[in-house]
């Protein structure tokens, strides 16, 4: 993707010597953090009965918030360079919308996007006292001042309506119901094979497995859960499309609709995004409305 698609329209600004680092850190990272947690998913599944799956939820649901905690000041950084805005103007110009807005940061910080890709973005991120407000250095050099602080805006309009409390608390609780239904099945297949049991002949001889054993319970499970994802993502789609909707409003308020505007056109043209998609392609793959819809409920709120 990187070097082939992203490189032929012109976004990829990564070299070999940045992308091998990259997938050298990645490795890293999967060794130390991935392989302690998959350890230990494996011996709650093993060793806490028939409800393992409400003890692997737990420690799932408890490291997801360790790490969106982790992620903006411990994580982040080994990928990317950040450092404090140094831009006076537009920096009054943040404070003054903190203020107005009732939220607090732990800083403003520029990342050095441009040396991996000339896609811009800015982004509010983290968890109690550690967030941050992070812009790449690509979406200033695009964009002016007013332009900048209307999509701040934005992304403070979805900590406003609490929205990624509410796509946590949802993925939360999907998790719960995916794990408990692996729970089920390995339940049912008692993982000593049962050759009169049919959802045992479903689970694991109908997808190919001989030596059924927790691990490939797991790994089965991950295979097959996107193809029956795929048919609710249309839900969660429109559900996001919601909140963006909600969070262009929160910014129409607070700063100018027009500026949201003009920013929303150079994202989806630096972006080569489709400005009119295919309605029932954009219902199962679009979380974002399209470019025209969201411009016409903006002017509304002009």
């Amino acid at each position: 993707r990187t070097f082939v698609l992203e490189q032929k329209f012109g976004f990829n600004k990564m070299d070999g010597k940045t992308f091998a680092g990259d997938f050298l850190k990645e490795v890293l990272l999967t060794l130390i953090i991935g392989l302690p947690l998959i350890y230990a998913v494996l011996y709650l599944m093993g060793a806490m009965g028939e409800f393992w799956w409400a003890y692997v939820w737990l420690v799932l649901t408890g490291f997801s918030l360790l790490m969106f905690w982790l992620y903006p000041t411990y994580i982040a950084p080994i990928f990317n360079k950040f450092k404090p805005l140094d831009n006076t103007d537009l920096k009054a110009k943040i404070d003054n919308l903190l203020t107005r807005t009732g939220f607090k940061s732990d800083g403003v910080f520029v990342m050095d996007g441009s040396k991996r890709s000339s896609h811009g973005n800015a982004y509010f991120t983290g968890i109690g006292k550690n967030k941050r407000i992070v812009f790449y250095d690509t979406l200033l050099e695009g964009m002016e001042d007013q332009e900048v602080e209307a999509i701040l805006a934005h992304e403070l309009g979805h900590f406003h309506h609490k929205h990624i409390r509410k796509h946590m608390i949802t993925s939360f609780a999907i998790s719960l119901l995916g794990l408990a239904l692996l729970g089920y099945l390995i339940n049912e297949s008692s993982i000593i094979m049962d050759p009169d049991k049919a959802i045992t002949d479903w689970f694991f001889h109908g997808l190919g497995v001989s030596n059924p054993s927790y691990h490939t319970a797991l790994i089965l499970f991950t295979l097959t859960m996107p193809v029956f994802s795929f048919f609710i993502a249309p839900i969660s789609n429109a559900l996001s499309r919601k909140h963006e909707f909600e969070a262009d409003a929160f910014a129409a308020k607070h700063t100018n609709a027009d500026d949201l505007v003009s920013s929303l056109v150079k994202l989806y043209r630096d972006n080569a995004a489709t400005l009119t998609p295919d309605k029932l392609y954009s219902a199962f793959h679009d979380s974002h409305p399209s470019a025209s819809i969201r411009i016409k409920e903006l002017k509304r709120h002009a």
